[in-house]
């Protein structure tokens, strides 16, 4: 089925200045397997990027070495001018990952879990701060409830609060729209929004071909660890996609 672009995609920023995210040359290996093959990755503020691929491509991959969670064997990675490795500490106070799992606390409520993650990332105003991100993922009502208790969708909304609640000026986010229902997508399509407008960077992995185009200012695919396309996200399809991933509905 053809996908046509909608009419309100986001416009693609002006390239120039300190990219955000510059990936050069990252390989990563598991024993014999090459998952990233010589990785060139270049993303600015105000970027919303959106990476698709196969399973098994090497998305997640990407997004843990970019997230400084595990290490290239070769390959150099600066996250806002900042030399990912040497300065690693400060680089994951201005990322926000939402991955697989929503790392949160079953026996906290969603409040003390935001309470905690805010601790951890100094944020100032904390309580103001965790209203606000709550009313923003419509848990505000659920706030003194334990996550434990939480549905799937629930879950991933308390997850998305956590990662945007320090304001990192980058997301990097491994399939944001899992277990969402209709309802929560817009949810999450506005933060998605609000971010970019404020000069936020963003890359995301989806299976969802149609979401990822239609909140993306510009398009990565990856097959067999190497990035083989790279375009604005206006000149590509969703069936576009499927042909050059090799694997359509994956």
């Amino acid at each position: 089925m053809t996908v046509s672009m909608p009419e309100h995609a986001p416009e693609a920023v002006d390239r120039g200045g300190i990219p955000r995210i510059l990936a050069s040359g990252v390989t990563k290996r598991y024993e014999r397997r090459t998952v990233l093959r010589d990785i060139d990755i270049d993303i600015d503020a105000g970027e919303s990027v959106v990476l698709f691929g196969p399973n098994g491509a090497g998305k997640t991959t990407l997004l843990r070495v970019l997230s400084t969670l595990t290490r290239p064997q070769k390959g150099s990675l600066r996250i806002n001018g900042l030399e990912s490795e040497a300065d690693a500490i400060v680089v994951r106070g201005q990322i926000g990952v939402l991955a697989h799992q929503p790392y949160v606390y079953d026996s906290l409520t969603a409040r003390e879990n935001l309470q905690f993650f805010g601790r951890m990332f100094e944020v100032d105003n904390a309580p103001a701060r965790i209203d606000q991100v709550l009313a923003d993922v419509e848990l505000l009502d659920r706030a003194d409830d334990q996550v434990g208790t939480f549905s799937r969708g629930m879950l991933q909304r308390i997850a998305l609060a956590r990662a945007i609640l320090h304001q990192p000026s980058i997301l990097l986010f491994d399939e944001p729209d899992t277990g969402l229902d209709v309802a929560s997508v817009k949810v999450l399509e506005r933060i998605l929004a609000e971010h970019r407008e404020s000069s936020g960077s963003l890359l995301m992995t989806t299976h969802d071909l149609a979401f990822g185009i239609r909140v993306a200012t510009r398009v990565l695919i990856m097959v067999g660890g190497r990035i083989v396309r790279d375009c604005p996200s206006s000149d590509v399809t969703a069936d576009e996609v499927e042909s050059i991933m090799g694997a359509p509905g994956a």
